[in-house]
């Protein structure tokens, strides 16, 4: 009877000391950030999803010291992050300090441009046989982080086949609350050959020796983000297009106006929600996007709706799976080229599909890939001991499939892929590094029995 009772009261004081030890607060102290030598503190501060002074549960400290790391490397502002807690005094472990050490990217970049102006390497590679014609070229200096501020300057002189003048400017935060951004850029260009039309489900391509196509457009941004995931943006645009004699006679439904020349204003109002271990690749989390545009112009009114949706399920460390959901709906005013493009440009891609686009109203992806890791290497810089002594690669193996739909109301019987269900399905290597580069070698076949290796990927400065 006594070992009985001995036994019960253990047994209810270890669940006592248990839930205690469960719903132990610490309190945060003060954080403690080294390496900054150029980003103000504030900036990594906005990050943190706690603040000095703040009462949380001792057992939820390590996840939120891990989702302070992950919101910290995904400003790309830095090559290294770590968050560590320190107890202060000996006795207490009331009382917590953070220490976060970061080391800084390069921050200035003038380098050199040399971009294909196709939709993708292998369209360029293949379809145009390498032509340098083809090709932009010239220098763009990028400050980001220029004042501290983690804002960013974008100046580009560009030449080739378009000829470009561009100039960024972006400020995330300009108020003390740290909410709200503002920024703007104008852009003016020129070029001597334009994407008319499409047939057989491919962009066809009318050169000239003179100019056929320039314009302009300049644009101002407010955002503003209430908390560490969402951002919501309103763009004001306002623009010109301009088609040579040549060009008009060529395509004269090129534009919207069915005109040689369109000016327009635009909105857009967006709003995402991101919420990744690490928005380049990454492996756990989900995110949300939204995007209403409206453009105002005499006669050619147009309106586009996008919903993307995206999530990524982690099983373990080496397996993950990734979803995509992308849909959106354009009302055409018109029957104009230019706005009926819509599967293949921007980031309503398909994998396998690489070669091909499809025009039409609205447009409907479902992309499911699983991943699994083959492990990573570290290799020595051979550049720079001093600032970067190592690099490190990480590689995945991936297996893939698409679905799609395009919606067109006006249909060519040229044009075969849409109003039909569109399936691809592949197998790749991903290579991952420094600053966000991500490398991604397909190779894949479609509905149409085409197959191929197919190369995406870039690198973030």
């Amino acid at each position: 009877m006594f070992n009985s009772l001995r036994f019960l009261f253990l047994f209810l004081f270890s669940i006592i000391c248990i839930s205690t030890n469960l719903n132990a607060q610490v309190r945060i102290n003060k954080i403690q950030v080294e390496g900054n030598n150029r980003t103000k503190n504030y900036i990594l501060l906005r990050e943190l999803p706690y603040h000095v002074g703040d009462q949380i549960s001792k057992d939820s400290l390590t996840v939120l010291n891990t989702l302070s790391q992950q919101q910290l490397f995904n400003t790309s502002l830095f090559l290294f992050v770590k968050v560590t807690p320190v107890y202060p005094l000996i006795n207490d472990s009331s009382i917590v300090d953070i220490q976060i050490q970061v080391k800084e990217r390069w921050y200035f970049i003038p380098k050199p441009y040399f971009k294909w102006i196709d939709r993708n390497f292998n369209q360029w590679w293949n379809e145009q046989n390498r032509s340098l014609d083809r090709v932009n070229y010239g220098i763009t200096f990028s400050q980001k982080n220029a004042t501290g501020n983690n804002d960013q300057l974008v100046l580009g002189f560009i030449r080739g086949y378009t000829q470009q003048n561009i100039i960024r400017y972006q400020l995330p935060f300009f108020d003390k609350k740290l909410k709200y951004g503002i920024g703007g850029g104008w852009q003016n260009y020129n070029q001597k050959e334009i994407n008319y039309t499409t047939e057989k489900d491919r962009q066809v391509f009318a050169k000239t020796n003179d100019v056929i196509r320039k314009g302009y457009r300049a644009n101002v941004n407010l955002t503003y983000r209430p908390n560490l995931f969402e951002r919501h943006s309103l763009l004001l645009g306002y623009g010109k297009e301009e088609l040579s004699d040549s060009g008009f006679l060529i395509q004269p439904n090129f534009l919207a106006s069915h005109k040689k020349v369109m000016t327009y204003g635009d909105v857009t109002l967006g709003y995402t929600k991101i919420a990744f271990d690490y928005n380049a690749y990454p492996t756990n989390g989900a995110g949300t996007e939204l995007v209403l545009f409206q453009r105002f112009s005499k006669g050619a009114p147009f309106t586009s709706i996008q919903f993307r949706k995206l999530k990524a399920h982690s099983f373990s460390k080496q397996n993950f799976i990734f979803i995509e959901s992308n849909t959106q709906v354009k009302f055409l005013p018109n029957d104009n080229y230019l706005d009926r493009r819509l599967m293949g440009y921007g980031n309503l891609q398909m994998n396998g599909l690489e070669y091909y686009v499809v025009d039409g109203n609205a447009a409907t992806i479902l992309k499911t890939a699983f991943h699994h890791s083959l492990g990573s290497i570290t290799v020595k810089n051979p550049l720079t001991q001093k600032f970067l002594p190592e690099v490190k690669y990480d590689f995945w193996i991936r297996v893939f499939s698409n679905v799609g739909y395009v919606y067109s109301e006006r249909p060519s019987n040229t044009n075969k892929l849409s109003n039909t269900l569109i399936r691809t399905a592949g197998i790749g290597l991903d290579v991952i590094s420094i600053y966000d580069f991500v490398l991604k070698i397909d190779y894949s076949v479609n509905q149409l029995g085409d197959k191929g290796v197919y190369l995406h990927g870039g690198i973030n400065f």
